[in-house]
């Protein structure tokens, strides 16, 4: 938190919103992507850090296409450079925009922020700004209609790369070789299946029968397209891409977790997934690798080739408990903690992909930034997955603790939640929540997988 703190920015012209940088030194300035998950992740301790990240995305959100900077109406910037900063901007202009994931995060975020019931009258004020970024998606981002969202930069200043791994060569299949964009990621249709199904969820939230049933039905062909496309049948694991010619990128990589995390993978092919990504290929024993050991890019000490990111791992750990695989999250998130007590607290950007058996402590990569904003999140989205909190939209709370015994007992106070500042305890005696409305009712068990909802449903937030 103290971290987070530091990597505050504040605009002088809307002193009262407040959003996050990305890292320290590398990147104090704002970047979409990063600055959307690690509000995300932070959000059940400090909503005001999400609210202002999209308050602020907001107001910079494209208007216009332009090449050299790669806006387009709609989308959600890639990153801003400011004062000494500047000569580091993309495209000759102090905001690029060239990134293909922070447009669906930015709606995914907005519906996670209504399901906490906090400040939902300026939650409701970012819907236009929701809906110009859903109209993104589908007129710019899916560039053939094809219904996946793609990627190719629009000038040669531009990142080759667009997603979260957006260096030159993160993006490879199982041969090393580098695919030819257009690139439809595989994590960046999960966005979108989120995005979507927030948008139902806020339609029904309004009373909207007709905009519920357009992005329900939405998101069901996506997810349907998706595991037919993206499923390599015969590896058991999801490809990390489509390529410009629509064939699979076939590497195993840990941004199949992703698609857990956003729930758009199908049940039954669930537990192979699972068993690949907590597999000794990919799982350190501190961290999920990027890359798989066996893959022909693996390198431990790369930027996204083998390298752990602590970010990445803990929304893999995220994705495994919410589809059910206690035991594996658990590892995973015991294992970055395990990591942090390592660095002395405080997590870094990334660091290698070596294995714990090789080495008493993780090995630092060296240029990471640290503090580093989704980094600084991930302890506190790891300690949420193990306490299984998620509230629902309509007067209910999941709350099923899958607290592991080696942490002792644990109180959280002045958790904001029901609009409320309720207290949070986990003990010998189970886990409780003090201080809720009494309209609310705390379901002892698991969020389910995320999902869409339509209005003659009820809007649960996540289970159909």
């Amino acid at each position: 938190m103290e971290d987070l703190g530091a990597l505050r920015l504040y605009d002088p012209d809307h002193p009262g919103e407040v959003a996050v940088a990305a890292g320290a030194p590398w990147f104090m300035a704002l970047f979409g992507r990063d600055s959307l998950l690690s509000s995300y992740m932070a959000l059940p301790l400090d909503p005001t850090l999400a609210l202002g990240t999209l308050q602020t995305l907001a107001r910079m959100q494209g208007r216009n296409a332009d090449p050299r900077t790669e806006e387009q109406p709609g989308r959600i910037l890639h990153e801003t450079r400011l004062g000494a900063d500047l000569p580091l901007a993309r495209g000759g202009s102090n905001v690029y925009y060239g990134t293909v994931d922070a447009t669906p995060l930015f709606v995914a975020l907005v519906g996670e922020l209504r399901r906490w019931s906090i400040a939902t009258d300026q939650v409701d004020a970012l819907l236009p700004a929701a809906d110009r970024a859903l109209a993104w998606i589908e007129q710019y981002g899916d560039r053939d209609g094809d219904g996946f969202v793609e990627y190719e930069r629009s000038t040669e200043a531009g990142l080759f790369n667009q997603g979260w791994k957006d260096s030159w060569d993160g993006i490879n299949a199982a041969d090393g070789t580098i695919p030819r964009p257009p690139i439809a990621l595989c994590e960046v249709q999960a966005y979108v299946y989120a995005a979507y199904s927030a948008r139902s969820h806020l339609s029904a939230a309004a009373g909207d029968e007709g905009g519920a049933e357009h992005w329900a039905g939405k998101a069901e062909a996506l997810k349907r397209s998706f595991n037919e496309r993206f499923w390599l049948a015969e590896r058991g694991w999801f490809a990390v891409a489509l390529d410009g010619d629509k064939r699979p990128v076939d590497s195993l990589t840990s941004n199949m977790g992703h698609c857990l995390w956003c729930g758009i993978v199908d049940e039954d092919k669930a537990a192979r997934v699972t068993a690949h990504l907590s597999s000794p290929e990919m799982f350190t024993g501190w961290g999920v690798r990027t890359l798989a050991s066996s893959m022909g890019a693996y390198n431990p000490v790369s930027y996204h080739n083998g390298s752990v990111w602590p970010h990445d791992s803990v929304l893999v750990a995220t994705g495994l408990m919410r589809y059910g695989f206690v035991e594996e999250a658990q590892r995973i998130a015991c294992g970055l903690l395990d990591a942090a007590v390592a660095f002395g607290g405080r997590l870094p950007e990334l660091f290698c992909g070596f294995d714990r058996s090789e080495y008493p402590e993780p090995v630092p990569y060296p240029t990471s930034c640290s503090p580093q904003a989704w980094a600084a999140a991930t302890p506190i989205q790891a300690v949420r997955l193990l306490l299984r909190l998620e509230p629902r939209t309509v007067g209910e709370v999941w709350f099923d603790p899958a607290w592991p015994d080696r942490y002792g007992a644990i109180r959280i106070r002045d958790l904001p939640l029901g609009g409320r500042r309720v207290t949070l305890t986990v003990d010998q005696d189970g886990g409780r929540l003090e201080g809720l409305p009494d309209e609310i009712t705390v379901v002892r068990r698991a969020r389910p997988p995320f999902g869409p909802v339509r209005l003659q449903e009820t809007p649960v937030g996540g289970d159909r």
